[in-house]
């Protein structure tokens, strides 16, 4: 006899190697950003590099929740799910446009707030998918 196995037990497709890549990148231009700006820096290039590696990361992780969806694995409330993945493809090039136009400590500071906030956004986009689908 074959083992069953449902959305909750097959995992989540935004959880994994993906997402916890996406956060610990995003820790990471948080703590060099963090130092930025206790040195007094604007924004550099390792930051913005930073958001952009991020942001690509995220688009993958977003590609991957839309094709399992595509595929027929469906959340039990859309809006919220798709609330969050808009959410979370935004916030980088929302710190980058932010950062740009302060281009003093607080620039920094911006990317290193943003960059904080992204992996709450990931964590609740898999607890959202992990609740839905289970």
């Amino acid at each position: 006899m074959a083992p069953v196995t449902s959305a909750a037990t097959a995992g989540s497709p935004v959880d994994g190697l993906l997402a916890t890549a996406s956060i610990v990148l995003s820790l990471l231009v948080a703590a060099w950003a963090l130092v930025a700006t206790l040195r007094h820096r604007a924004p550099d290039r390792v930051q913005l590099a930073g958001l952009a590696a991020l942001e690509v990361a995220l688009l993958a992780l977003a590609a991957v929740a839309l094709v399992a969806l595509g595929g027929g694995e469906r959340p039990d409330e859309p809006g919220a799910f798709f609330g969050y993945v808009a959410t979370v493809v935004c916030l980088p090039p929302l710190a980058w446009v932010l950062a740009r136009m302060e281009p003093t400590r607080w620039g920094s500071a911006i990317v290193c707030a943003v960059c904080l906030v992204t992996p709450v956004v990931v964590v609740r986009l898999q607890q959202t998918w992990e609740v839905l689908g289970g």
